[in-house]
């Protein structure tokens, strides 16, 4: 056998045994007359020693041993006299009798070590070596965990685990797909699925009750650290429930999974309505680790004098604990950065309420020490804290200082990734106006039920009464992160048809795109609705990750390339010609 132990298992009880390992060379010290050479696999570190006085020849070889070199080592366990009390296995060492080189390597082009110095283009390109490195591995272990106990609470729940296509229908709505060119059927195509939202109501309506599945959707969008072309869902749907059975569901998922993967026990988790979490932190998913909620200044700020402040439809402001004593330089600093192109905000006022109960601004020209102190007062400000106001359209604004809020609460170390603070943001509207297109979108997806009271509302031609209907739609949000995201269902093909209109379908647009859908719910379609947790996502906020790919274990790049293999790439132009495909040059 290649090994009889792995180099994480060795510990004091096992002094005397005899022993052979497997793994790579992660470093080799030369001491005189001995060499030490720690052995590494995924289990983890053992030390190995080669004694001069015991045998020249193996110490001799053992010196010329690179990094990396996978080798098999047989010998004798015995107790360190220096032992690290960093590593598990810390306490032992190999006295080495006997090994053989498995194979050679090259010098890696960087450490594979936790603090690596190899940049992210060069650690995906030799992704194989990065994967090497202890703190990768323990994230794709925690994943790999993660989906074990997933599956667990699942099938406990009596859920039903089923593989849905990935070779499906592409559809208008939502984000780019991903196109399949098919070689038997000529000019048509697949699409790669960006949810497998039509499959799971079709279960329903085939009488699965309870489905889940852990399954890759794809999506050819812009990508930030959050986002990959390729991702992974926590996929699941129910029939003959209401929004709180759902919500109660996966409550009890998300709480089970931090106890089993993490040894933390969650709370009940809150809840909040979009317009409320709109209101308060100018988000739809708030993170709710720290304060600085929005004061509405508008009524006390405008009609003194002060244009800005005049013309704007609202004024808001938050307060920032304990910084009054920020210089002009760091105000300064802040105000550029809020008026960066990401952000978009043309300035930013500040009251300064200082510690002996002075009150200075960036508009005390136009407004009293009185007018001030009322801003303060209003916002709960106490001596040392300082005010942020923002002003304009009240939409704009809101996101603009949501912002700010959270700059500040990072740069005040508000934020904290062991501290875990869940919400259920719920009432969701049904549709969200495109300016450009002129036209309703759907702000979930277009089968997403209305709440029953405001159906009626889906007959009116005013824009303002159709913003206003409300969805049966729910988010989970983790540390101002979405989590997951579900609804309600219609599940009526009537209801199901109007929504389709809504959203400036024709009918024999809907009927084309969605007409097997539609169909199946003339053949006794129950109530259902379902949610979907980002997993990777999950993965990262659990463990206080600001980048998906870290969870990943081939994730792309920035452009959307997997830099290893050096994909996407041309084809042949034989494969085109079998897909029916004219390549047209100029």
């Amino acid at each position: 056998m290649y090994r009889t132990h792995t180099c994480g298992e060795l510990r004091l009880s096992d002094i005397n045994k005899e022993v052979t390992l497997a793994g790579w060379v992660a470093i080799g010290r030369n001491l005189g007359g001995l060499t030490f050479v720690d052995l590494r696999d995924r289990y983890g570190i053992t030390q190995l020693v080669f004694d001069m006085d015991d045998n020249a020849e193996l110490c001799e070889r053992a010196r010329r041993l690179g990094r990396e070199f996978v080798i098999q080592a047989s010998g004798t366990v015995r107790e360190r006299t220096s032992k690290n009390a960093d590593r598990d296995t810390g306490a032992v060492e190999i006295r080495v009798t006997e090994f053989k080189v498995l194979n050679a390597a090259k010098t890696p082009p960087f450490t594979i070590q936790d603090d690596t110095d190899g940049g992210d283009d060069l650690r995906m390109k030799y992704r194989y070596l990065d994967l090497r490195r202890n703190a990768v591995q323990r994230n794709l272990l925690f994943r790999s965990n993660l989906a074990i106990e997933t599956r667990k609470y699942m099938s406990a729940q009596g859920f039903v685990e089923v593989e849905t296509p990935n070779l499906i229908k592409s559809t208008p709505e939502g984000a780019r797909d991903f196109v399949v060119p098919s070689r038997m059927n000529k000019g048509q195509f697949y699409a790669l699925p960006q949810s497998p939202q039509t499959f799971k109501q079709i279960l329903m309506v085939a009488g699965f009750d309870k489905y889940f599945q852990i399954v890759k959707c794809f999506r050819d969008e812009d990508l930030r650290a959050d986002r990959q072309p390729e991702f992974t869902q926590i996929d699941c749907e129910m029939s003959f429930i209401h929004q709180e059975d759902i919500l109660n569901t996966f409550e009890g998922l998300t709480k089970y999974l931090f106890q089993e993967a993490l040894g933390i026990t969650l709370g009940d988790f809150p809840r909040m309505t979009y317009d409320e979490a709109m209101l308060r932190y100018g988000s739809d998913k708030p993170d709710l680790r720290f304060g600085m909620e929005f004061v509405e200044l508008t009524h006390l700020a405008k009609g003194k004098g002060f244009p800005v402040f005049d013309s704007a439809e609202s004024v808001i402001a938050i307060c920032a604990p304990g910084c009054a004593e920020y210089t002009r330089k760091q105000l300064d600093e802040l105000t550029e950065w809020m008026k960066r192109p990401q952000i978009g905000a043309k300035g930013l006022i500040y009251v300064r309420y200082e510690a002996d109960g002075n009150v200075k601004s960036s508009v005390d020209k136009f407004y009293s020490p009185d007018d001030l102190k009322m801003w303060l007062d209003q916002c709960g400000a106490k001596p040392g804290d300082i005010l942020f106001l923002l002003s304009g359209e009240d939409e704009k604004t809101r996101k603009q200082l949501c912002e700010l809020r959270l700059e500040m609460g990072s740069r005040l170390g508000l934020r904290r990734p062991e501290d875990f603070k869940p919400l259920w943001v719920v009432d969701f509207p049904l549709l969200e106006w495109d300016e450009d297109e002129q036209r309703f979108f759907a702000m979930h997806h277009p089968f997403t039920s209305p709440k029953p009271d405001d159906i009626v509302k889906m007959e009116s031609d005013d824009r303002k009464v159709l913003k206003g209907i409300r969805a049966d739609a729910y988010d989970l949000v983790l540390n101002g992160v979405e989590i997951g995201g579900g609804s309600i269902r219609i599940h009526d093909r009537d209801l199901q048809s109007r929504n389709f209109k809504l959203l400036g379908f024709t009918a024999e647009e809907a009927e084309a795109q969605f007409g097997f859908l539609l169909g199946a719910f003339e053949y006794g379609a129950p109530p259902h609705g379902g949610i979907a947790f980002g997993f990777d996502r999950l993965n990262a906020v659990m463990n206080g990750a600001n980048s998906i790919r870290d969870f990943i274990a081939f994730p792309k790049n920035n452009q959307g390339r997997d830099m290893m293999i050096d994909a996407p790439d041309s084809i042949k132009l034989k494969q085109l010609e079998e897909l029916g495909i004219r390549v047209v040059t100029e």
